[in-house]
């Protein structure tokens, strides 16, 4: 059984996903911890309610970037995760804490990358005038929003879309393929080949995939 540790700094609503899929669809690992670095971030109450460890590492206490992944990693490795899944973590990772954790860290974010990394992608697509934007779960590498890619959802740009409307509509995408992208890892279907995420032939073919 494998352990998931994820890491929040909001309401973690992707976080709350992936638990209600891993409990709907009983998954064979355990999500050992939920660990924010804001002692305020409402998904440590969800996290809470459903049985789930809750650890603060805040930000705010460290005076430099490595104090602070340091006293992270620390955290994260009690709980001896197989994978690290970042959910709405609103901090850039240092290359050492990332090479800490190669191949076992997945990140979502909210544009069909390598579009739009950063911040603010609804804003950039909008101004951009793409008609297709979307999510994309990836391994993390030290190069931000960057990193092999897992699974990626493509929603249409309608007329009118504000940020608002077209964040939505792309987060109802994320919700649907991190949980599935995190279970494939769990059954050991993923595999990074030069640079390129390959999901297991075999069983893809049995479930039509």
């Amino acid at each position: 059984m494998k352990n998931i540790v994820i890491l929040i700094s909001g309401r973690g609503s992707n976080m709350q996903a992936i638990v209600r899929a891993a409990a709907a669809e009983h998954w064979d690992c355990r999500i050992a911890a939920v660990v924010s670095n804001r002692p305020d971030a409402e998904g440590l109450a969800f996290a809470a309610a459903h049985g789930i460890a809750t650890a603060v590492v805040p930000s705010k206490q460290f005076a430099s970037r490595d104090d602070f992944d340091a006293a992270l990693r620390e955290e994260i490795d009690r709980h001896a995760p197989d994978l690290v899944v970042l959910a709405g973590f609103m901090r850039i990772l240092t290359p050492a804490f990332v090479a800490h954790y190669q191949g076992r860290m997945l990140n979502i974010h909210p544009s069909l990358l390598p579009s739009f990394p950063g911040l603010a992608t609804h804003r950039q697509a909008l101004a951009a005038g793409v008609k297709i934007h979307g999510a994309t779960v990836h391994f993390v590498t030290a190069e931000l929003d960057h990193g092999p890619i897992v699974a990626q959802a493509a929603v249409p740009v309608l007329p009118g879309d504000t940020e608002q409307s077209l964040a939505e509509r792309v987060l109802r995408e994320e919700h649907r393929i991190y949980p599935e992208a995190v279970h494939w890892f769990i059954e050991g279907r993923l595999k990074i080949e030069d640079g390129v995420v390959h999901l297991d032939a075999a069983q893809t073919a049995e479930e039509g995939i």
